[in-house]
């Protein structure tokens, strides 16, 4: 008999053996009674073992197991007495369990084995189990944290330690370096510091490694390649930085290497000639230069090559030995050159986007359809023209016709949505499949999408994953939000034949792989960065951090400004975030919805298949509009208010969204008070959020405020057909019941009032840069009301409380109530006067003569109080100086301007800006209209393409104009009356009609509605 039968007769017999004495024998009961302590303390609600099988009847928190569960006690009954089997194995994995790591594992003096993969455990790891001769730990995906134990390097029986996706934190302890049989170390997905310990350089019979997703400090050590045994190492965003040791390629027994988003300065492509067992190999984002070695192409184990996002250049070889090569990725590089027929190989999946290769005609192989492979060729070659970087194999291509708006269902179906204020058609990609090397393009719109990559350790070959549905409905999700698509690595969404110009691009966002529940689910954390235009707006984007929660939607706006025709949003996986939840393969870029749309163009909208253009009425046909529509209101207003307002509504509706009183209680928690964020003379406005993960502003009508219900639909029926950057969005309003609602975009910075001379805590620290683009924006706004919009409107009520900011401290002109449309054949207009004190013209507020040079003045107001930091109704400077215009006319004459500048201001002021904003805003506070330049000229003036008039005032007139007449007798009047400071608002309205109280203009706002 030959020795190697022998020993399989041997090896059968000892387990017969085994088996046999298994049936004679049981767990000890010290051990079974250890056994349902462990269980407990894991947090196990039920326990049924039977210690006569050595097998688990029941275990978890719920009678049921949950689904891919699983439990098993090992025991051997060849060690120690056997009489009894002792228990070496134990394995819970999946039954979320809640508890903590059991210290009462040393009552098991047999165990070599623990598995607690899955589940919800917390803490730290117990001191006890130093104690132990464990030659395997596995707690892979729990909530454990604090420092690694540094006893565990007692444990020199350790052949295998897995700590990935947990919450360990601090650095990894030297004495790890003790453990000489380890042949596996797993710490991925956590937030481990510090250098690599030195002493790992004699772990010699390691074999795998990973430290994936943490925050090492340091260069990759170089005692790596000490570990000759080798065989995977992963080092995916693990904050170690390059450049990659030369010495590493003495590892010929590598078959995995994946080094991944790694700083540190540039290197050439690293020798590897010696790993010929390699089958995967990534090197992503590794500031990569020069040629990729030949070598490389001739591997004969290789499977997959990813050497994307670096600054490689060359050629691709005019032959390849495939053998078993599958997947190549060369995206984002310098490569050029033709792209040999050789690629094309049934089966391939190859990506050659954002390159310079040579650009491909319709005629050559690689344009050819049906065939089967992936091939993705987007912005793949040196561009003959923009579009020809976009659109590949497409020859001579010009675009037909221009759009500007785009809405897309990412990896869904056709979809009707609302987006700000209408209806549009969400187009669906998710009938297109695949992804490894995908490039979509849908010739009849002029957008598609772009995919890279395959994702890790899924043993999906087939590549379905890359579109996901939400498997049971979820009342905080829409039909839009409840489908996405993903990418292992980069996944762009272009946009051609787009017409230049400024857009807002919102991206709709809802994490749905993972749960909001006590399950592992929940423990997935999804990082990537987001591009526009190829330039990074958003490090490290968590959507359950943006939304509050998984299964939540959420959406980033950008605003971009089109020069070229194309958009590209890019999103990318930076190697960081979780890849093992809830189960492998799940991490990378995922998107629910893309809108594009024109901040001064109309955009049609669509129903299931269909495209509706519906223009809005401009000039006199807008103006009439609004006429019909207040006269109809006053015709109306003795009867039934509400008929007369939706009536009313009529005309506006397919351009302002109807929310219902339902929605917008639930959006503002029922008009909580901790969510008011302001107060005006429309009355009170709220904080709140929409379904989609909109944030809005929601401006509730108080039945004391003067404004009423021509206001609500002026407002409506003007700002509706208007977009700007600088103009704030009306996303839609309400009309139920007794309750008028407008709903805004949401303003994080609030007003720049506020932001200038509010309470001191909520005053910004403005630079003079930042001043200088509000009141550029500013200005820019109200150019775009008088000559640029097809609607000539003129404001009426230009304060600092009516500029609001947004995040990025960008101004956006708000309250159009009072705003009149401008005709004109006329020279003025006559009407009602209504605006604020210190802000309005003087011809206007005296005689109600109006012309868009009302709003000229009131600019050149606001203009002042920017560069003082002071309130021109507020700031008496001296008993000869009546307002802050008045302080500044005086400096101005003297020659002294620089004496007006906020004192607060102190860096990076430049005087000569400084002085040509006064000047401008003088010259727009000009008496007389006549003399008061056009905003258009403002802007002109502001940014240096013209030269600004003389505009020293002669000191015999400025002091007595009337100009300062109304601030006068305000004040002359406030003394007589004693008025208190709680009714001075009353006063700063000449007419019922002021947009805003002054008195509340700065009311406190609760810490919770500025989170």
């Amino acid at each position: 008999m030959s020795g190697k039968k022998i020993l399989a007769f041997f090896i059968t017999a000892l387990s017969c053996f085994r088996l046999l004495r298994f049936a004679e024998s049981k767990v000890p009961q010290e051990e079974v009674d250890a056994l349902r302590e462990i269980t407990g303390a894991m947090g196990a609600k039920y326990w049924d073992f039977d210690a006569d099988s050595g097998k688990i009847r029941k275990v978890g928190v719920t009678q049921d197991p949950p689904k891919g569960s699983e439990s098993s006690i090992g025991c051997s009954c060849i060690v120690g007495n056997v009489t009894f089997c002792h228990v070496v194995r134990i394995a819970l994995k999946g039954y979320n369990l809640t508890g903590i790591l059991p210290p009462m594992l040393t009552r098991l003096p047999y165990l070599q084995e623990i598995n607690f993969t899955r589940n919800l455990l917390t803490g730290t790891m117990p001191a006890e189990w130093a104690s132990l001769k464990l030659t395997s730990i596995v707690l892979l995906v729990n909530r454990l944290s604090g420092k690694i134990l540094k006893t565990l390097g007692d444990i020199t029986s350790l052949t295998y330690l897995s700590l990935e996706a947990n919450q360990f934190s601090g650095t990894v302890p030297p004495e790890l370096g003790n453990l000489v049989n380890l042949q596996t170390l797993i710490l991925s997905s956590n937030n481990l510091t510090g250098n690599l310990p030195t002493t790992f350089s004699g772990l010699s019979n390691l074999t795998d490694f990973r430290i994936n997703d943490n925050n090492f400090n340091g260069t990759i050590p170089d005692f790596i390649s000490n570990w000759k045994q080798l065989s995977r190492l992963e080092m995916h965003s693990s904050g170690l930085e390059g450049p990659i040791p030369p010495r590493i390629s003495t590892l010929s027994s590598m078959k995995i290497m994946r080094i991944s988003d790694i700083s540190g300065p540039q290197q050439p492509f690293p020798m590897l000639a010696n790993m010929t067992n390699l089958v995967i190999l990534v090197l992503r984002s590794c500031n990569l230069s020069g040629q990729i070695h030949s070598y490389i192409w001739t591997m004969s184990s290789l499977e997959m090559l990813d050497v994307s996002f670096n600054r490689l250049v060359g050629q691709i070889p005019p032959t390849i030995s495939w053998k078993r090569l599958r997947y190549i990725f060369l995206s984002g590089n310098i490569l050029s050159g033709p792209i040999p027929d050789s690629i094309l190989k049934d089966g391939i999946s190859m990506d050659l986007s954002y390159n310079n290769f040579t650009w491909q005609s319709s005629g050559q192989p690689v344009c050819q359809e049906q065939m089967n492979l992936n091939l993705n060729l987007f912005r793949s070659s040196s561009p003959l023209n923009n579009l020809s970087r976009v659109v590949p194999c497409l020859d001579n291509f010009r675009c037909p016709s221009y759009s500007s708006c785009l809405h897309v269902n990412c990896g869904g179906e056709d979809t009707e949505g609302k987006d700000y204020k209408r209806r549009f058609l969400y187009q669906g990609d998710g009938d297109v499949g695949g992804g490894t090397a995908r490039y979509h393009l849908n010739r009849d719109q002029y957008w598609g999408f772009s995919s890279t990559g395959d994702f890790m350790d899924d043993n999906d070959f087939q590549n379905l994953r890359y579109t996901v549905s939400l498997q049971s409905p979820n009342p905080n999700l829409t039909n839009l939000q409840s489908t996405v698509r993903r990418s292992p690595i980069s996944l762009s969404y272009f946009h051609y034949c787009l017409e230049n110009g400024n857009y807002t691009v919102t991206l709709h966002f809802a994490e749905i792989e993972f749960t909001n529940d006590r399950t592992y689910s929940s423990l997935g954390r999804r990082v990537f960065d987001i591009y526009v235009q190829d330039k990074l707006v958003k490090k490290d984007f968590d959507i359950e951090v943006a939304a509050g929660g998984a299964q939540k939607p959420t959406v980033q706006i950008y605003n971009v400004t089109l020069m070229d025709n194309i958009l590209d949003v890019r999103l990318y996986w930076a190697g960081k975030g979780t890849t093992r939840i809830p189960r492998r393969g799940v991490y990378g870029p995922l998107i629910s919805a893309i809108s594009v749309v024109s901040d001064t163009k109309v955009c049609p909208s669509g129903r299931k298949g269909s495209t509706v253009r519906i223009v809005i009425g401009i000039g006199v046909g807008a103006f009439s509009l609004v006429f019909v529509l207040l006269s109809f209101l006053w015709w109306k207003y003795c009867s039934r208010r509400n008929a007369a307002l939706e009536k009313g509504m009529l005309g506006l509706e397919q351009q302002t969204v109807l929310f219902t009183l339902k929605h917008m209680k639930v959006a503002t928690d029922d008009f909580n008070p901790a969510k008011k964020i302001g107060e005006g003379g429309f009355g009170p406005v709220y904080k709140g959020q929409l379904n989609d993960g909109t944030v809005i502003a929601v401006k509730q009508h108080s039945p004391k405020s003067g404004q009423g219900n021509r206001e609500f639909l002026n407002e409506i029926g003007i700002i509706s057909c208007l977009q700007h950057p600088n103009l704030v969005k009306l996303y839609g309003c309400c009309i139920e019941g007794d309750q008028l609602l407008l709903v805004y975009e949401y303003m994080e910075n609030n007003s720049l009032a506020r932001a200038l001379f509010g309470p001191g805590n909520y005053r910004l620290h403005l630079d003079w840069s930042t001043r200088c683009n509000i009141c550029i924006g500013n200005a820019k706004g109200l150019c775009f009301l008088h000559d640029e919009s097809e609607l000539k409107i003129v404001h009426r009520d230009i304060k600092a409380t009516n500029v609001l900011l947004d995040r990025d401290l960008n101004p956006k002109i708000s309250d159009f109530g009072l705003a009149r449309l401008d005709e004109k054949e006329k020279t003025h207009i006559s009407t009602r006067v209504a605006g604020t004190i210190g802000y309005m013209a003087p011809e206007y507020a005296l005689w109600g003569y109006l012309t868009d040079k009302a709003d000229v003045y009131s600019f050149g107001v606001v203009a002042l109080e920017i560069v003082c930091g002071k309130s021109n109704n507020s700031f008496v400077p001296s008993a000869d100086c009546i307002c802050l215009l008045d302080w500044a006319c005086q400096k101005l004459h003297n020659g002294s301007l620089m004496e007006i500048i906020d004192e607060n201001l102190t860096l990076g002021v430049n005087p000569e800006e400084v002085e040509k904003v006064i000047e401008v805003a003088v010259l727009c506070t000009n008496a007389s209209p006549s003399l008061r330049p056009t905003m258009s000229e403002v802007v002109r003036m502001l940014e240096g393409e013209i030269s600004i008039p003389d505009v020293i005032p002669e000191p015999a007139n400025y002091r007595e104009d009337l100009r300062f007449k109304a601030m006068r007798d305000l004040q002359k009047h406030q003394r007589n009356q004693n008025y208190s400071r709680n009714q001075s608002h009353m006063q700063n309205s000449l007419t019922s009609g002021s947009s805003s109280a002054y008195s509340q203009e700065f009311l406190e706002i609760s810490p919770e509605s500025r989170q």
